[in-house]
């Protein structure tokens, strides 16, 4: 069974659930048949953060599909945010075929800022008896894999607390091994962009992969 074969259903289900929970609720069905690049193949309440059929994958996506597949778990009910800030529940489903094997994910996406906005006036006004909380703010949703292979990239270069001109081997290999795991390379011509932002040569990309660290 296929994304496809599903469709009608998925969207019918997504329709479901914003009209539940209303214009601050997004819920997208993305297919991996054709690659990471282009995913979403249906999308409600697209605003919430900026995407739109056509768009691929999140980051939270590619770094569970480079695990072991059979290990893929769900998520449910995790922190994240989108580029502008807003701060966003999440939650997501794979979707597999009858071998076990993912082939697309059902995701929902809570835009709770006004509501954590209300909470923080409310705590001003009346006090806080309990401590605060770590907000815990995990991923970013951008709107398509260009702007989420440079946040992977902006991630690299933090891990390792220099600015490029200033890495060795040692660091552009720490850099290449982080994209590595948070499946930067699953992104189609990743390798070219990572080559050309450190300065090194294919061949030499491909090495420090399989370097140890």
């Amino acid at each position: 069974m296929t994304i496809k074969d599903q469709q009608d259903f998925l969207e019918s289900l997504a329709k479901g659930i914003t009209a539940l929970f209303g214009a601050n609720c997004e819920v997208t069905v993305h297919d991996f048949s054709m690659g990471y690049e282009n995913t979403i193949v249906a999308i409600e309440n697209g605003h919430v953060t900026g995407r739109r059929v056509g768009d691929g994958a999140s980051e939270v996506v590619l770094q569970a599909l480079m695990g072991e597949q059979e290990h893929l778990q769900d998520h449910y009910n995790y922190p994240a945010r989108t580029k502008e800030g807003r701060i966003i529940k999440s939650s997501t489903i794979y979707l597999k075929d009858e071998n076990g094997e993912p082939i697309g994910l059902f995701g929902i996406n809570y835009d709770v800022t006004d509501l954590v906005m209300a909470k923080r006036s409310i705590e001003n006004a009346v006090g806080k008896e309990e401590p605060e909380e770590d907000n815990g703010l995990g991923a970013t949703i951008v709107n398509n894999v260009t702007d989420l292979l440079d946040l992977l990239i902006r991630e690299a270069d933090e891990e390792v607390g220099k600015p490029v001109a200033m890495m060795n081997k040692d660091d552009k290999t720490r850099a290449i091994h982080y994209l590595n795991e948070k499946g930067a390379f699953l992104i189609k011509k990743a390798g070219d962009k990572i080559s050309r932002h450190y300065d090194i040569s294919k061949y030499t990309l491909y090495n420090y992969m399989d370097a140890d660290q």
